[in-house]
């Protein structure tokens, strides 16, 4: 009995010592691995960074305007008749004076030919009353009778070329025709469009801006505007009128510019970016756009913080103005000679360890980027 306790507890030792040894292992193991994640330190994030610039950027207000013609009518017929001659083109380029169709005008020239013998008839009519009335063998009153007849005929004459000339539809001044609305032989009527004529060099550009812009902007400001048609293009021109007045609803002013066409390039109706420069120049920390990180609750930018050989990511909440090219403007929360995050902020948290790999950046951030065409 005695030898089957002692052989109990024998047992129970072993067993006891191998479970000690076996939790002094994992204790062990644990430990290192504690210390271990004490001790990770996640790689550095590779990223490209730029320094906050002082820019010296003219005074500008941006807005979006509309191309609007120069001069822009619908041709149109002042009396009605029958299209006997075409002599244009949809799209062709025409002169001022230059003939664009004419109408029938053979019932006018008949009753041309009649009002002309008439003033003959009336002219003859005179001379001879003149004559009887020099040796007062006719009353006053039938020289008076004889010289209203003349003037009368000579009015018909007078109306009836005025007619005539009608009949003949030219360009009121030099331009570029629309599409043709109407074909030879048609009957039109007065004031029937029959093709549109605009003339497009130079361009006008409508845009509206806010009442507070009349403190700055005024007529011969320079004028910078650039198409979605037409990118890394600017056209310059000139501010050349400003509305009287206000819009009450919008509490914005209408302004007009005028642009250089000579292409014919800009088409009425187009839409265009718009720049109105003013002559004063202000100084401005910009940043590359790239490298602002644009949310609801606001705008931030990622800050590059050096310890020692250790970069790190501090976000920072920034107040962005006005945009030029690849940079914008820092109104609030930096300062100029700073080092933010480029590219890659969108990987970033705050205080994460970073690294320059700026051999591999995009090509500077530019006010006016022209990139070569490949």
């Amino acid at each position: 009995m005695k030898r089957r306790i002692l052989s109990l507890v024998v047992a129970l030792l072993l067993v006891l010592g191998v479970l000690g040894a076996i939790g002094a292992v994992k204790a062990s193991q644990i430990g290192a691995m504690i210390e271990a994640g004490e001790s990770y330190r996640p790689p550095a994030i590779g990223v490209t960074t730029a320094p906050v610039r002082t820019e010296s950027w003219d005074s500008a207000t941006t807005a979006i305007g509309t191309a609007v013609a120069t001069q822009s009518i619908s041709v149109a017929a002042e009396v009605p008749g029958t299209v006997r001659t075409l002599r244009f083109e949809s799209g062709e380029t025409v002169t001022r004076g230059e003939v664009l169709l004419t109408l029938d005008d053979s019932i006018e020239r008949a009753q041309l030919a009649s009002a002309v013998a008439e003033v003959e008839l009336a002219q003859v009519t005179l001379a001879r009353v003149e004559s009887l009335a020099g040796r007062d063998a006719v009353a006053q009153s039938e020289l008076d009778v004889a010289r209203a007849r003349l003037a009368q005929a000579q009015a018909s004459v007078t109306a009836l070329r005025a007619t005539i000339a009608k009949r003949t539809i030219r360009a009121p001044f030099a331009g570029r025709l629309g599409i043709r609305e109407v074909d030879l032989g048609e009957v039109v009527q007065p004031g029937a469009p029959l093709v549109s004529l605009q003339s497009l060099d130079p361009i006008y550009v409508d845009f509206r801006l806010p009442e507070r812009a009349l403190s700055t902007v005024t007529t011969g400001n320079a004028l910078r505007a650039t198409s979605a048609l037409f990118p890394g293009e600017i056209l310059e021109g000139r501010v050349e009128t400003l509305d009287t007045r206000v819009d009450e609803r919008t509490r914005s002013v209408l302004v007009r510019a005028v642009l250089p066409n000579p292409d014919e390039r800009i088409r009425p109706g187009m839409s265009l970016d718009v720049e109105a420069v003013r002559p004063a120049r202000r100084e401005v920390r910009a940043i590359p756009s790239s490298g602002v990180i644009y949310a609801p609750y606001g705008d931030s930018v990622f800050v590059v913080r050096t310890e020692g050989e250790r970069m790190t990511a501090e976000q920072v909440f920034v107040r962005l103005g006005e945009r030029r090219g690849d940079l914008v403007e820092v109104i609030e929360g930096l300062e100029a000679g700073l080092r933010i995050v480029s590219t890659g902020a969108f990987k970033l948290q705050n205080g994460v360890e970073i690294r320059e790999e700026n051999e591999t950046a995009p090509p500077e951030a530019e006010v006016d980027p022209r990139p070569e065409n490949r």
